[in-house]
């Protein structure tokens, strides 16, 4: 049994299996922090799960928008052609709070705040907030947590 743990403040990413860390990524969270309410930017913080797995055939850099491929595949000139962009790119965690009231239903509902986690381009830097909200990963490393946990894994976001 697998479960996923975001430390917000060390910007890092456990991966446990059967209760023992086989894994440690460098993440980003938001910009703006941690928090719950929708259209602050925030990280939603508690307990997740993975209720749904986008991307499964996708190559590396595939651009989603709106979870679907848009058919690009992402390089450096995009971002200048398209600079107010979210770059959602190879593979995408949709997350659905499990505690109402905090990160599930109402203003701070997780899943219809569209908070993922997933692939970003390899110029943005990890270890660091700098999201709109969400949990970015380098897209080899989204690659390998894709194909090791299944949805409905457990998220603690902290």
């Amino acid at each position: 049994m697998y479960s996923l743990e975001i430390d917000i403040t060390a910007q890092e990413m456990r991966v446990f299996a059967d209760g023992e860390v086989i894994k440690i990524y460098s993440i980003s969270t938001g910009k703006n922090g941690a928090g719950e309410l929708r259209d602050t930017g925030k990280t939603p913080r508690g307990r997740h799960v993975i209720r749904a797995k986008i991307g499964t055939s996708a190559p590396e850099n595939a651009v989603f928008v709106a979870r679907r491929q848009t058919g690009e595949i992402y390089n450096p000139d995009m971002r200048v052609q398209f600079p107010d962009r979210d770059w959602i790119l190879t593979r995408i965690f949709w997350l659905s709070g499990l505690e109402p009231g905090k990160n599930r239903l109402g203003d701070v509902d997780t899943m219809r705040r569209y908070i993922y986690i997933h692939g970003a381009p390899d110029d943005v830097q990890m270890g660091v907030p700098g999201s709109k909200g969400c949990i970015r990963m380098r897209n080899s490393e989204i690659i390998e947590l894709f194909n090791l946990v299944p949805a409905g894994t457990v998220v603690n976001i902290r």
